[in-house]
């Protein structure tokens, strides 16, 4: 039981260090005629919780220089009409939403069979395998493609003369990848804390969905901001 609290605690610190919703986005940028404005796509420091926006300050500088590796292949694709304007400004998007859709709805529902005792039953789309060892499968395999995609999504944005680490979709990557960590750590609780624990995993795998969500929704305000 200790060590399932310690889990909770480690949860609730990183929902509890991030402003209300609020105040972490403006009115004025949840509202829909801020979509097609570029400016209230973006937050300027005073809008990014300190903690958050000293994490992002410290990493800049090394993610733009990895990031520079790879900008000049995909700016000569792009000037010899291999990489067209459209899959460069959407492709990340469209790849990444059909990842959270797909592995992360069917990972989440496979998920809540197992916490309702359903762990041993089979699903057409979990090719003869059960719940119960599917559901870390999909999960890990969504968290592998989220990584190499959002190294994707940094270069693309780059490619397109565009900031990184300044818009609230890189806020959100990262409360959402924070999240996606606790979860992969909830499991190695369970044999101790049991009911607690395995409980924990489950609410907070839904919440980490939600963030996932609003995430994605800050990917297509960023996309329609240029």
């Amino acid at each position: 039981m200790h060590v399932s609290s310690s889990f909770l605690a480690l949860a609730l610190t990183l929902v509890t260090s991030f402003r209300p919703a609020s105040s972490f986005f403006p009115p004025t940028l949840l509202s829909p005629s801020s979509l097609s404005t570029p400016t209230m796509s973006r937050m300027t420091s005073t809008d990014v919780p300190t903690s958050l926006h000293a994490v992002l300050d410290n990493i800049k500088t090394p993610v733009e220089s990895y990031v520079g590796i790879w900008t000049p292949m995909f700016e000569k694709a792009k000037e010899a009409g291999i990489a067209p304007d459209f899959l460069l400004h959407w492709g990340h998007g469209g790849a990444m939403m059909t990842v959270l859709v797909a592995m992360g709805g069917i990972g989440s529902y496979l998920g809540w069979a197992v916490r309702n005792g359903n762990g041993e039953d089979e699903y057409w789309f979990t090719l003869g395998k059960t719940a119960r060892s599917q559901h870390p499968l999909i999960m890990s395999l969504m968290v592998f493609f989220f990584l190499l995609g959002g190294q994707g999504g940094l270069v693309l944005l780059a490619t397109q003369g565009q900031p990184i680490l300044e818009s609230p979709h890189a806020v959100t990557a990262v409360v959402g990848l924070s999240l996606l960590a606790v979860q992969a750590a909830l499991p190695l609780a369970f044999e101790k804390g049991g009911e607690t624990a395995r409980t924990a995993h489950a609410v907070l795998g839904t919440g980490t969905m939600g963030a996932l969500a609003v995430h994605a929704f800050q990917g297509i305000k960023l996309g329609l901001s240029f």
